[in-house]
């Protein structure tokens, strides 16, 4: 051999060690466990040169009872005090399971008895001094229990030495999760009229045995398995299903209850049972006992353990190891199961999000295929969410009268789960409720209470498919899981309520349906960004404004939430007030930037403003640090208008530049926001580039695509429905249209008082061409004269008319004069000053705008037959996808 292969001291040892690993690795786990822990003890004791060894499992290890699964090199009457290591004991393998870690004592001292009063013989010393190593069996949910080593020193053992022991467990340990796959591998206990199993040992409970009849009153816990035992009594002897119990051993049973009732009512003791298989067992029964003098009734709260013999009298440590480690898993199962719940409601914002939490966690958990989660408003039952139900059946049971004497009603009042292994229990118990709606593929059900924050909030109700029992720990475990879901729900809830006075306020604070407008088509879409309250700052508008000019605009106040949505609100008020007063583009934007300063130095928000002429053909508009619009040239591409780079509002020093754009007729004019164009994973230029790449293969090839598809091809292309968006996106598409000339007649007037005179057989003829003249020639006339006299009397001219018919028949007088007309009081002895109030009380709407050269005063009156086709009113499209 050569030298680079012969093995050093240290080598060897490892090497050994890992082959060990390895053997414990190998066994066969099917045994149900016991190979095992007695693989793992030899192995570990080999190694450490130990005395002997013990192996003790229990459901966790930290807060229970731990239990001796196998013992090796020991003898029985040492091994007798270590079988049931109680709960908080100081002994090494308890403290070592509950710490999770190595512990060692040096002197060996028995567990704790379990009561005051010795229950059973001390036991003798080791005839050899020797201490105890123990170190935790590590399970998924804590410590499945603890491995123990005594080693003929009171040394403590060396850190490799414990860092093999707890190898050789976590090994022992893996094996043993695999031999028992979930708690129906467990073993069987059966007796006398019983043929199915009975719950694994270990579990505690409450049963009340009648001393004169010897009937069990009352045993959820081990299910029936005290049914077969019988109890000689202090009063009387009493047997249920003598052939169960071994004659010899009932004196032995009634001495011990006797001196446990004496003494502290502490009791302990073995039955030895007799299987109608003709095997015979054992059952130990430990329990604290309470005696209900008047009514003859002992009551034991305690736990049982199957001990059981087989026929050659050999112990079925396998059944134990099982159970135990049935127990184990089931404990792990549920941990497992809490924090699945946990974190899915953790992560559930909306009451139907929680909803689907439970759905998804607990009805796989519990076999259920059904749940409901109601309440009851003004006496009727309301669903607030379900799963596993039709449409149909939900809609029959949602609003019907609530029925105080049911399930739902007993549940609320008392806050108390209650349990139905069957539909038929529910009727028996609750005969008002057999008319009431139930699902009849439905059975069994579980009505649990939602109390959170010391109120019913309301009734969860688990459902299953057929008859269903469930079990103390099933019933336990629905009880805790109904509080998380309970505190989740209230949450949700309260999010829901806020969720939705925010949207309402969104939609209160954006138009809700554009307006029909003659020569302007409009669609919108607004999508919050999906986080926090679902508000923010973006917003457009379209407004009306006199000759049937159109004002467009679009912003973004810089943020997202409450704040930014009041902020938003003031400003489209704020614009529609200013619009009023047909400014111009860059003085609208001047006055909102006043407005944003005065806000505080954190407001900022970008602003597009424009104005549509249908006369002209015309946008004029100014932007102050907003993205430029889009427009679709009439070869079908898309192109982007130069836009001033002016700061946005809050930041911006006036004055703003105002641009101008010709559109033609039916031309389309896209705004939108940054959120459109701006996504986490793509930059705005690109996004901008694909904004018009979109119009552009849109709209080649169907230039008069409708407005509505056009808007929807957009929103598809830039806000996919499930991809989340960091910011609000707002969208205004837009068609413009041009009044045809013949719509349009203008005149000019020289400043003489026979100007009204040629106005009004101007307006005679021209509205006899336009064949208007039956229902409006009067009127017309006689406000267009009031006009063209005001101003020969109170400004200077030139005088202008020009008279515009599309949906409205609109009437202008300009003049070179910036005097206000003011409606002023008129007394009845006066004899003028009422002109403009006559114009105020015939017309439609009336106004006054201004520009460079002077104002004009327009007047609308409504057309009775228009006679022409009109634009439908833009759709509103807010939260789609």
């Amino acid at each position: 051999m050569s030298e680079g292969l012969v093995e050093g001291p240290q080598e060897r040892p490892d090497r050994v060690r890992h082959e060990r690993l390895r053997l414990i690795e190998a066994v066969d786990p099917g045994a149900g466990g016991t190979d095992v822990l007695r693989s793992a003890l030899a192995h570990a004791m080999a190694e450490l040169g130990g005395l002997g060894g013990m192996a003790h499992l229990g459901a966790g290890g930290v807060a229970g009872e731990l239990s001796l699964a196998a013992s090796s090199g020991l003898p029985s009457s040492f091994t007798r005090a270590w079988e049931i290591i109680p709960q908080g004991d100081s002994a090494a393998p308890a403290e070592a399971g509950r710490a999770g870690r190595p512990v060692w004592r040096p002197v060996i001292e028995s567990p704790a008895a379990w009561s005051e009063e010795a229950l059973r013989p001390t036991p003798p010393r080791l005839p050899v001094a020797a201490g105890m190593i123990s170190v935790p069996l590590p399970g998924p949910a804590g410590s499945l229990g603890a491995l123990s080593v005594l080693v003929p020193s009171d040394a403590e053992p060396a850190d490799d030495e414990q860092q093999f022991l707890q190898d050789v467990a976590r090994k022992a340990a893996e094996v043993l999760l695999r031999a028992v796959p979930d708690a129906s591998t467990a073993g069987a206990v059966r007796h006398a009229g019983k043929t199915g199993d009975v719950e694994p040992a270990g579990t505690a409970g409450t049963w009340e045995l009648d001393l004169v009849t010897g009937r069990v009153v009352y045993s959820e816990s081990l299910s029936g398995l005290i049914d077969g035992i019988g109890f000689h009594g202090p009063r009387e002897r009493f047997e249920s299903w003598k052939d169960v119990i071994h004659p010899d051993d009932l004196p032995n049973v009634g001495k011990d209850l006797d001196r446990a009732m004496r003494s502290d009512s502490r009791y302990e003791t073995e039955f030895r049972v007799r299987h109608t298989n003709g095997s015979y067992g054992r059952l130990r029964i430990r329990a604290t006992i309470t005696v209900d003098e008047p009514g003859g009734v002992i009551r034991l709260a305690g736990t049982a353990w199957d001990t059981t013999w087989d026929i050659d009298g050999d112990h079925a440590a396998l059944n134990s190891v099982a159970r135990l480690l049935s127990a184990v898993r089931a404990a792990s199962a549920r941990a497992a199961l809490i924090d699945q719940l946990t974190r899915a409601l953790t992560e559930a914002v909306t009451t139907q999000n929680v909803v689907s939490a439970v759905a998804e966690s607990v009805l796989p958990a519990f076999h259920a295929s059904g749940l409901l989660i109601c309440e009851v408003q003004d006496g009727r039952m309301l669903i607030t969410g379900a799963a596993g139900y039709s449409q149909e059946f939900i809609d029959r049971l949602s609003g019907s009268p609530f029925p105080p004497d049911s399930p739902f009603g007993q549940a609320l009042r008392t806050r108390v789960p209650l349990f139905f292994a069957s539909a038929k229990e529910i009727v028996a118990r609750y005969p008002g409720v057999a008319g009431y709606p139930m699902a009849e593929e439905k059975d069994a059900r579980a009505f649990l209470p939602l109390i959170a924050s010391g109120r019913v909030i309301g009734t969860g109700v688990l459902s299953f498919a057929g008859s269903r029992h469930l079990s103390r720990e099933e019933r336990t475990l629905l009880t805790a899981l109904s509080g998380l879901i309970a505190q989740a729900l209230e949450r949700a809830r309260l999010y829901d309520d806020a969720a939705t006075r925010a949207r309402e306020l969104q939609r209160d604070l954006l138009p809700r349906e554009l307006p029909a407008l003659p020569c302007l088509s409009a669609e919108a879409h607004y999508r919050p960004a999906g986080y926090g309250a679902e508000v923010g700052g973006d917003w457009y508008d379209v407004i009306p404004l006199s000759s049937d000019r159109v004002a467009v605009v679009i912003g973004d106040v810089m943020g997202h939430g409450i704040a930014e949505a009041a902020t938003m609100g003031r400003l489209r008020t704020a614009v529609r007030t200013l619009s009023e007063l047909d400014l111009p583009p860059d003085d609208i934007l001047d006055r909102l930037n006043a407005i944003v300063g005065d806000l505080g130095e954190e407001y900022f928000a970008t602003c597009l403003y424009g104005v549509y002429d249908p006369v002209t053909g015309v946008l004029s508009f100014a932007s102050a640090g907003h993205p430029p619009p889009a427009i679709v040239r009439p070869d079908g591409t898309a192109a982007y208008l130069t836009a001033a780079g002016n700061p946005p509002l809050g930041a911006a020093a006036p004055p703003f530049d105002t641009m101008a754009a010709r559109l033609g007729d039916g031309g389309l004019l896209v705004l939108y926001t940054d959120g459109l164009v701006e996504a986490i994973d793509r930059d705005i230029d690109t996004g901008m580039a694909h904004l018009t790449k979109t119009l552009t293969d849109t709209l080649r090839d169907e230039p008069d695509m409708p407005l509505r598809a056009v808007r929807d091809t957009v929103t598809r292309a830039l806000l996919p429905a499930q991809a989340p968006i960091a910011d609000d996106a707002a969208l205004l598409v837009l068609r413009t249209h041009r009044l045809a000339p013949e719509n349009v007649v203008s005149w000019t007037f020289a400043d003489d008082p026979r100007a009204a005179g040629l106005a009004r057989e101007h307006v005679r003829a021209q509205l006899a061409a336009w064949g208007l003249g039956e229902e409006l020639l009067m009127t017309t006339e006689l406000l267009v004269s009031e006009l063209v006299g005001n101003v020969v009397r109170h400004a200077k001219g030139p005088i202008g008319l020009r008279m515009i018919r599309s949906w409205t028949l609109t009437c202008e007088v300009s003049d070179a004069s910036l005097t206000t007309p003011l409606i002023r009081r008129s007394e009845p002895t006066d004899e003028g000053g009422r002109g403009l109030q006559l114009v105020a009380a015939l017309s439609h709407r009336w106004g006054t705008r201004y520009s460079p050269g002077g104002k004009t005063i327009w007047i609308e009156q409504r057309i009775p037959h228009p006679g022409h086709p009109c634009a439908t009113a833009g759709a509103v499209d807010h939260w789609q996808g």
